[in-house]
């Protein structure tokens, strides 16, 4: 069943160190907490420097959604997420320490339990009427810039604003039709 969520019905959670909050988009299991969940995906906000909570046997994605970006030190090597370098994949039992580059950054995050599932996370700029391709049977649809989007299937129309997200759990062929917009497209594929 195609699901719509709107940014804007979603509530940010603190993080423990104060250092930013979540936003959770979809997890499975619906409910799921932070020890059962198969996949997840969230938007983080990041406002200060400090060190990423660590979760051991999940895969990670992040993608740049919005400020200067934040420098993420793995120890034994840096990587700058930016507008330049804007989507980073990662375990998640990595030690890793954050440092914001500028102000607070937005960071679109998906995670998926290793032996249960895995991702792929893209980001897509499209202009006009475009074939939303696809790797698997549940795709997580996110718009990152842009005013407006419509997703279209044979049975269906849905229209997202920014930061809303629709979950596509059918093998139905859909369009993507806007302006200018800037989506992040994560498919999660089970093992």
């Amino acid at each position: 069943m195609t699901q719509l969520i709107q940014y804007a019905s979603l509530r940010p959670t603190p993080w423990k160190n104060g250092g930013g909050s979540t936003t959770e988009i979809v997890v499975m299991p619906p409910g799921a907490d932070f020890d059962h969940f198969d996949w997840r995906v969230s938007l983080a906000t990041i406002t200060q420097d400090g060190p990423f909570s660590p979760f051991p046997g999940i895969d990670r994605s992040l993608a740049l959604v919005d400020g200067d970006g934040v420098l993420l030190d793995f120890g034994h090597e840096r990587f700058v997420l930016s507008p330049s370098e804007p989507l980073i994949e990662f375990p998640g039992e990595s030690t890793v320490e954050a440092t914001i580059t500028g102000g607070l950054t937005t960071d679109f995050n998906v995670m998926t339990r290793r032996g249960r599932c895995r991702h792929r996370l893209e980001r897509r700029v499209v202009r006009g009427r475009q074939e939303l391709v696809r790797r698997s049977a549940t795709t997580v649809l996110f718009l990152a810039e842009g005013e407006s989007l419509t997703v279209s299937s044979a049975t269906e129309r849905i229209a997202l604003v920014r930061y809303d997200a629709v979950v596509l759990d059918s093998d139905e062929a859909w369009t993507m039709d806007t302006i200018q917009a800037t989506v992040l497209v994560a498919d999660i594929i089970p093992h």
